[in-house]
């Protein structure tokens, strides 16, 4: 089970997105707005209060 690249979520097996870049790199995604939101509107995980990393950096319990 992977963790979604930007939100951070587990991904439930058999749902979500894989996604490589050129350089190789892979990305989970859980469900398009996470992939938009990475890709092509090029925002940041830590910004948005909705995201894994952002309620761990703000000290918030899941």
């Amino acid at each position: 089970m992977a963790n979604c690249s930007f939100c951070g979520h587990m991904i439930e097996k058999g749902t979500g997105k894989m996604f490589i870049k050129t350089d190789g790199k892979i990305l989970y995604f859980c469900s398009t707005k996470c992939e938009k939101n990475l890709l092509k509107l090029k925002r940041k995980p830590r910004e948005h209060k909705w995201t894994k990393m952002s309620r761990d950096e703000r000290g918030k319990k899941d």
